[in-house]
């Protein structure tokens, strides 16, 4: 059965995952580590967890035969480590505050878990090695929350609407739709809807979308901050930036510097003006006033949470 790569990735996205930096040390010292989503339990007795690696990765041989390895359950807020031990670089641990875990393999600080364990077994797996640890010593942070890695962007759990305790005692005199976010969610998901399919009549999906206004917004961009920018881990924007580039879209100058080509530039201001036309269109029963106060309030609410734009 023969099947689409990319096509399969993004059906694979649709499964919600943790996101973990997965780091070992080789019999020389030298400290390795990848990010990684194939993370899960295997076994209470004794305690085993799994992840598997790409048989083309640079570390593959130190995980391989490594003693010891250590998981790092990535906290909310280190979505800038996901991405440095996603791609490739010198020296990822620059700058990196981390502790001494088992076999003294590198255990990020302020993680939200961490499994450290001995390899039990290395599996083939296709085009990955799985790999089997028994955890010899684990931890984790009650506060905070952990990064989510969903439908091909990091993402952040919250609470189902199901499990929030409800006081039936009390009315909600319309203060649900009052209430910021749930304006914002509502206001959000429907433009989505209505606005997304749109983009099939240039040919592009909203993943694509994001990328090539980016890049005619801002310019070229490496490709770290562009995977910031739009809220994609850098193996699935990869899997974007090579749509693009197989359309001669985009093109990648020096190692990982991405910007638009001529005919990435034309599609992408036909793009904005498209999404120009729909706003104006969606706005038009409103005052001028109240569509400068509508944006300038949601940019200082996103000032606020300290958001980069």
């Amino acid at each position: 059965m023969s099947l689409d790569t990319r096509d399969f990735r993004r059906a694979l996205g649709k499964f919600a995952t943790g996101v973990t930096v997965v780091t070992t040390r080789d019999a020389d010292g030298e400290h390795f580590g990848v990010t990684a989503s194939s993370f899960n339990a295997v076994s209470m007795d004794p305690p085993l967890i799994l992840w598997s690696i790409d048989k083309g990765a640079y570390s593959l041989p130190a995980y391989r035969d490594a003693d010891h390895f250590v998981v790092n359950v990535l906290s909310n807020e280190q979505v800038d480590i996901s991405n440095r031990f996603a791609s490739r670089g010198e020296d990822k641990f620059s700058g990196i505050d981390t502790g001494e875990g088992v076999g003294g393999v590198a255990k990020m600080k302020d993680a939200a878990a961490h499994f450290e364990c001995r390899t039990w077994n290395v599996y083939e797996g296709g085009d990955h090695l799985i790999i089997v640890g028994e955890v010899v010593r684990y931890s984790y942070r009650d506060a905070g929350s952990a990064l989510v890695f969903h439908n091909g962007r990091y993402a952040v759990p919250e609470p189902h609407p199901m499990m929030l305790p409800v006081d039936e005692k009390s009315s909600p005199d319309g203060r649900l739709g009052k209430h910021l976010l749930y304006l914002m969610r509502q206001a959000l998901a429907a433009y989505r809807a209505d606005f997304y399919p749109r983009l099939g009549s240039l040919g592009v999906n909203d993943k694509e979308w994001r990328v090539l206004t980016l890049l005619a917004d801002r310019g070229p961009l490496e490709t770290e901050v562009l995977g910031r920018r739009v809220a994609q881990p850098l193996a699935d924007l990869d899997d974007t930036l090579n749509g693009l580039l197989e359309r001669d879209l985009v093109a990648i100058e020096g190692e990982s510097r991405v910007t638009l080509s001529e005919a990435g530039r034309a599609l992408a201001l036909r793009l904005l003006t498209m999404a120009d036309d729909y706003e104006k269109r969606l706005l038009e029963e409103l005052e001028p006033a109240e569509v400068d106060t509508v944006k300038t309030g949601l940019g200082r609410v996103i000032e606020r949470l300290g958001v980069s734009l």
